[in-house]
């Protein structure tokens, strides 16, 4: 079901985001080689509660993590623990802070030291993608013009966008309606209104875009090729699309 908010509820919504945004960046600080990810985690669930907020993740379908850490082939949803992290390899790190009962939620991928161009040009691309998603959340266009507009660029440089999961509406809850898919057709899908939540997160593979779940739910691409995911909470305003997972 899609919950439109008022103003003053995405106003609160815009404190858990930039909550969640400066945790983020936070542990980007963090991250390099000889760094294990339950250490960033730990932090995580630190800093957040420090804020007067709630790690939105803990306990989220049985997650017992606060952040989400996904090296490498690893897509979305890693667990954090005893993993170290290397010189060469990339890191997604997914945040959500939950503040007077609203979410914020925002992902980024990290370079660990010093990576191949090829990893950074993946990176790259991934963050652009979510970029021009985000352009395309104004009043009047559709879900579908998000995902086109994601997975058009994706496709442009080689890479794929993963199908088997998706962005999704943001409220008191973390998933709430409409589901925000990576790809879609021009002029389909729900329509964009005013009030609306959403988060856009592409999950970009270099591969194919196939991709297998644990039972943990850690997800990677089905080929071992490397994924990277950014994600933003926006809010569909008379205005333009407001992203309020910024600091």
């Amino acid at each position: 079901m899609i919950i439109l908010k008022t103003d003053e509820e995405i106003a609160v919504m815009a404190k858990a985001g930039r909550i969640a945004r400066e945790c983020l960046l936070r542990i980007g600080e963090m991250v390099r080689p000889g760094v294990k990810t339950k250490d960033l985690d730990r932090f995580a669930e630190d800093f957040i509660r420090s804020q007067g907020a709630l790690p939105t993740f803990k306990g989220l379908y049985g997650f017992p993590a606060t952040i989400c850490t996904s090296k490498n082939e690893v897509v979305v949803h890693g667990v954090p623990g005893e993993t170290v992290l290397e010189e060469g390899d990339i890191i997604a790190i997914d945040v959500g802070a939950t503040y007077q009962g609203f979410v914020g939620d925002t992902a980024a991928t990290f370079p660990v030291g010093e990576v191949s161009p090829e990893a950074l040009k993946l990176i790259e691309v991934t963050r652009k993608a979510l970029e021009l998603g985000i352009e395309q959340a104004v009043v009047g266009n559709r879900i579908g013009d998000i995902g086109h507009a994601i997975e058009t660029y994706v496709r442009r440089h080689g890479y794929s966008v993963v199908k088997d999961y998706a962005g999704h509406g943001v409220g008191r809850s973390m998933h709430e309606g409409p589901t925000v898919p990576n790809y879609g057709r021009p002029g389909t899908g729900a329509l964009l209104r005013k009030g609306m939540v959403i988060a856009i997160e592409p999950m970009v593979n270099a591969g194919g875009s196939a991709v297998v779940t644990f039972p943990d739910m850690h997800v990677v691409t089905k080929d071992g090729s490397w994924s990277a995911h950014f994600e933003h909470t926006v809010a569909i305003t008379e205005n333009g699309p407001v992203c309020l997972t910024v600091v």
